[in-house]
């Protein structure tokens, strides 16, 4: 008797690792095609580099060199003065998909997944066969360890072929060197670009960036001041759903509900922790680890009829007001710039701010959409931008409000460079590329009250500018014809030629008194940006509402 064909399709069953799941759906992580992959492999050893380097509240320098070995080729060698990596972790963190300290943490930081940087070590291996060669140094005092690695794709495990200790001059740091397949072009989701936009909203970093053209380019740091050191949060109630809330449940070491409350979430005391079992109708002495299923939906209920303080804020570092409008006024060239950052919110129990800039005028076209700048804990998002929440919010603003022109859902028309910064101890992003943001309600709707904040100063800036042109632009005609006023005048009243200049003179003064001074037009304009500033918040919490 032949077997039943479900034998047969079990026997073809077996568990995919997590290495080779990546290495055929690559493009899930930012490797779609061979410019895009160079610039993602750029990004992550960048990132990773600026992260060691403000968790151990050092300066950033990174340097950044692409070399084009020709038949798209590239070798990849980057750079940091951070704290190094100890000499057993090395091979785990370039070498092992899904491993890092990041993803367990609530708190700011440009990496989440544990993928980022041994990703591109996969794809290297993948498109050049060659190993990743990883220089690291802790301490003067203890020697450089070099490594070269691949990944057992099989078994996501490294596969160390060489480890020896090397003479290098730098006190600590880390230094990887991969060689792939890659395409360099310039334009707005290059290489360039990237750095360019990670200087604006990294104002404390220097970037020293060899192109493939063997072309270096200086980004300086704008300021000493590092982003101040964030704190590891536990989470917030408001964000836990029944699943997580049952395997809390299960894996905690407290004695009873009460006291679990209180250790594994953020902002719950004692009186807090009762008014959550009161509402939930379960007693608080309840063994966590005897919860079933129904008494966690009534603890759900239970949290969510409980007024509870937001999570605390600081867990997350926002480049700030006056940093971010030094950022844009060190990488944009413009004539006038404002920023905001505004105050803390909250999304599924997640603490975020939203930070916005503007940059007008300059070089940039006054024919054509607005340059959107997104970024996400420091880090530009270069792709995907129609996908993103932030673009959504700055289509929904009512740009012509503030004197820009816009057709409807489009980005408005005009010179304008737009900043938009999110921070968060857990940016939901769309997909593992990390190349958009979810459609959050309370994020849209924070991205949009920065926008709107910024928008007002951008229209008194705007109106001011032009009534002192039209200003200029009738003392100009009328000053034209004091010479030709002056003549008939003087033909009229049989006035002397010596006396000529004192006509003009005093045909000036008149101009003066009846026109006033241009400082009294900007003066005039002053008075009408504070009415206008008034009429532009009524219309934001309109719009908001």
């Amino acid at each position: 008797m032949a077997e039943p064909i479900a034998v047969e399709l079990a026997k073809k069953q077996k568990e995919i690792g997590v290495a080779e799941f990546f290495s055929r759906n690559r493009h899930l992580l930012g490797f779609d095609n061979k410019k895009k992959a160079l610039m993602t492999t750029i990004k992550e050893a960048v990132d990773n580099s600026l992260d060691a380097c403000e968790e151990a509240q050092i300066l950033p320098e990174v340097s950044i060199e692409v070399i084009d070995m020709g038949n798209d080729r590239f070798r990849v060698i980057v750079e940091d003065n951070g704290p190094g990596i100890i000499k057993k972790q090395i091979p785990h963190i370039f070498a092992r998909l899904l491993y890092g300290s990041k993803f367990f943490k609530l708190s700011q930081s440009r990496g989440q997944q544990g993928i980022g940087i041994s990703a591109s070590v996969l794809y290297a291996q993948l498109t050049t066969g060659k190993p990743a060669k990883i220089v690291s140094r802790i301490s003067p005092k203890y020697p450089a360890n070099y490594s070269e690695l691949k990944i057992d794709i099989q078994n996501n495990r490294p596969d160390i072929l060489n480890e020896k200790e090397v003479e290098w001059n730098k006190e600590h740091g880390t230094k990887i060197e991969l060689e792939l397949e890659g395409s360099y072009t310039a334009g707005p989701q290059s290489i360039d670009q990237y750095l360019k936009q990670t200087a604006i909203v990294n104002p404390h970093v220097t970037i020293i960036y060899t192109n493939p053209k063997a072309e270096q380019i200086i980004f300086p740091r704008a300021t000493d001041i590092l982003p101040k050191k964030v704190q590891e949060i536990k989470p917030h109630p408001y964000g836990v759903e029944l699943g997580v809330l049952l395997d809390m449940l299960k894996f905690s070491e407290a004695r009873t509900l009460r006291s679990f409350l209180q250790t594994e979430f953020s902002r719950v005391g004692g009186n807090t922790a009762d008014e959550i079992c009161k509402n939930a109708a379960v007693l608080p002495d309840a063994k966590p680890k005897e919860v079933s299923r129904e008494m966690g939906e009534k603890l759900i209920h239970g949290i969510a009829n409980t007024k509870i303080i937001s999570p605390p804020t600081d867990c997350i570092a926002p480049i700030g007001q006056e940093l971010l409008e030094k950022g844009l006024k060190k990488e944009v060239n413009a004539e006038f710039y404002t920023a905001n950052t505004r105050p803390p919110s909250v999304y599924r129990g997640n603490p975020f701010i939203v930070e916005a800039g503007i940059a007008y005028g300059g070089q940039q076209s006054a024919e054509e959409p607005i340059r959107l700048l997104r970024f996400a804990n420091r880090v530009p998002l270069l792709y995907q931008q129609g996908a993103c929440a932030v673009t959504k919010a700055s289509v929904q603003t009512q740009w012509r409000s503030y004197g820009l022109s816009q057709s409807q859902s489009s980005l408005p028309i005009g010179p304008v460079t737009l900043v938009v910064h999110i921070c968060s101890v857990w940016v939901p992003f769309t997909s593992e590329s990390k190349e958009a943001i979810a459609h959050y309600p309370e994020i849209i709707k924070e991205v949009k009250l920065a926008l709107q904040e910024c928008g007002r100063q951008l229209g008194i800036y705007i109106r001011k500018k032009k009534n002192v042109q039209y200003e200029s632009k009738k003392r100009g005609y009328i000053e034209t014809y004091i010479p030709y006023v002056s003549e008939a005048l003087q033909e009229l009243l049989k006035i002397k030629d010596s006396e000529k200049k004192n006509v003009e003179t005093l045909l000036a003064e008149i101009l003066e008194k009846t026109r006033g001074t241009i400082e009294a037009v900007e003066m005039e304009n002053l008075e009408y940006d504070e009415e206008f500033a008034k009429i532009g918040k009524g219309d934001q919490d309109e719009e908001t509402n």
